[in-house]
């Protein structure tokens, strides 16, 4: 049998839960599904996007783009309009690339979070 691998989940690094929590349900629009000092969870359809302080287990972290996390958004407007409401910086500019419009900006932990929208012809 071979090995089979599935993406279920995948964590950032934080420095302020309280603030990464907040920042994450402006941005999505969801509220937290578990929400705890260490360790918190947004449930989606088929993936969790969890985030992980390590000052709380006392585990060094080296502080960088360790995950980078890629939405695909079905409006790019809407998701630039939130960017702005949410006045964090845009470390990729809008950039089609193949069927795509791309772009990364930082969230309130200056973490880099890409998003993409495909576009149809």
């Amino acid at each position: 049998m071979p090995l089979k691998m599935i993406l279920n989940s995948m964590y950032i690094c934080v420095k302020d839960m309280d603030r990464a929590i907040n920042f994450y349900e402006l941005l999505l629009d969801q509220k937290v599904s578990e929400r705890d000092s260490v360790f918190s969870i947004f449930n989606f359809e088929h993936n969790r996007l969890c985030l992980f302080n390590p000052s709380k287990v006392n585990e060094r972290h080296i502080w960088g783009n360790n995950c980078l996390p890629s939405f695909q958004v079905n409006n790019m407007e809407l998701l630039l309009k939130r960017i702005n409401e949410l006045s964090v910086p845009i470390g990729f500019p809008l950039t089609k690339i193949g069927e795509s419009l791309v772009l990364e900006f930082k969230d309130s932990e200056g973490n880099d979070i890409e998003a993409y929208c495909k576009q149809t012809n």
